[in-house]
């Protein structure tokens, strides 16, 4: 009897433990994804009106503003320590590659301290930080860093939406969609967009993502980045997508299908609506605006130019708002030629190499597709836009393909399956035939 008794308590006792470790393991992602959305907030820049000069929907004080995504930088990493107490560091070339931008900022603090220099280069220091504290949790089948991406965007781009819905004059001054509750000027609306139209078409394509998510999120945020004018946005997802596909292509039917109906489209189009693309692309601009790239090659010829030293040479003028003489350098690799030298421009280049190499020697799959994907819109858009030199939304995406090509590790320690095992989204039918 009394062994009777104790082995029904044994049996009662299980399911209890597999809830436990269940619920521990919900509350580890959930401060993982809190971690990563403190993140993104830190990234967003703060202005005291819209990207126009017009005043905000809601009137936010520009130092409560600016505290908020500065405070999001000390409280991922808290939340990072929460969640990581040993400091398990899961060993990876990318971010080794990344820390050289942090000590290149460090040497050229100590030459040339200003404050905003020494702010932002300890800012670069704890963005790295918390990024290799969540090194544990890259390489899982769940996707989970994607996920969290995923719903940050959505959250940012509905704020955009709304601010549409309360302001519509001023979300679309001058012709282009903007943020009007946080001031999202029109090229991080289109940033966002893109990566969301991007990641959900990958997840579809691979069987993550159900048809009809596909159908409801893509068109929205397609219309998004076509309301915002962005040219590089819009051909950086394009090249995407173009090579996510590529990389499915002899995997999956619905590639193929999708490649040859965008083809079709693709060439009723330039029969038919040639003059409105023509249109949407010139923006209205005049033929030397669109030569010089909206004034850009002017601020690139300046920041070239610039008197420079040796020291100046290697290690540039120190970490700052990406800006020369006040306008915006809008390129990727002179930024980071001002702000680190030839040592930033190489760190960068060693970045997306790496990531091109990893991505070909890994297998075929969703990883690989998502990765190149965030590579390749990373790649194309560092020409006309500025971030893998510090901390911003690029760098956090370009980290996002770190995480998708780095080998798939057991959740935890723990003996029972819990919700992290299953897929993104239930896939389909079809995918779950045997190859």
């Amino acid at each position: 009897m009394r062994s009777s008794v104790a082995a029904l308590r044994r049996r009662e006792g299980a399911p209890r433990s597999v809830q436990d470790v269940q619920a521990r393991e919900r509350w580890v992602r959930r401060r993982v994804g809190i971690t990563w959305g403190l993140l993104v907030l830190n990234v967003l820049t703060f202005y005291p009106g819209t990207w126009n000069g017009l005043p905000l929907a809601v009137p936010i004080p520009t130092t409560v503003g600016k505290a908020i995504a500065q405070a999001a930088m000390p409280a991922a990493l808290i939340m990072a320590l929460t969640v990581n107490r040993r400091m398990i560091l899961r060993p990876n070339v990318f971010l080794c590659i990344v820390s050289l931008l942090v000590i290149g900022a460090l040497m050229t603090m100590l030459q040339a301290g200003t404050f905003g220099t020494v702010y932002r280069t300890f800012r670069l220091a704890g963005f790295v930080s918390a990024l290799w504290l969540l090194t544990p949790w890259w390489g899982r089948r769940d996707l989970l860093l994607v996920r969290y991406h995923l719903v940050s965007i959505f959250v940012i781009l509905g704020s955009v939406l709304l601010g549409l819905l309360v302001a519509p004059g001023a979300a679309l001054s001058e012709g282009r969609l903007s943020g009007t509750l946080w001031p999202f000027p029109p090229t991080d609306v289109a940033h966002f967009a893109a990566i969301a139209a991007g990641l959900v078409i990958v997840l579809w394509l691979c069987g993550l993502v159900p048809g009809r998510a596909a159908l409801l999120i893509v068109p929205v945020a397609g219309a998004m980045l076509l309301l915002t004018h962005t040219r590089t946005a819009l051909f950086a997802v394009m090249a995407g997508i173009l090579v996510a596909g590529l990389s499915l292509v002899t995997a999956k039917a619905r590639v193929r299908k999708l490649f040859a109906a965008a083809g079709v489209v693709i060439s009723i189009g330039a029969i038919t609506l040639s003059g409105v693309v023509t249109s949407w692309l010139a923006r209205g601009e005049t033929a030397n605006q669109l030569t010089g790239l909206t004034g850009r090659t002017d601020v690139w010829t300046a920041v070239v130019t610039v008197p420079r030293d040796t020291f100046q040479v290697i290690f540039g003028f120190g970490l700052s708002n990406l800006s020369f003489n006040g306008l915006p350098i809008d390129s990727n690799w002179l930024g980071a030629y001002l702000d680190l030298g030839l040592l930033g421009v190489a760190v960068g280049a060693a970045m997306l190499l790496y990531m091109l190499g990893a991505a070909y020697f890994q297998p075929r799959g969703a990883q690989r597709a998502l990765a190149l994907f965030l590579v390749t819109y990373c790649l194309v858009s560092s020409f006309t836009e500025t971030g893998l030199s510090g901390a911003s939304m690029y760098l956090l995406e370009l980290t996002l393909a770190a995480s998708l090509l780095v080998p798939s590790v057991a959740n935890g320690s723990r003996a029972v399956p819990s919700a992290a095992d299953t897929p993104l989204l239930a896939p389909s039918a079809a995918d779950k035939r045997p190859a």
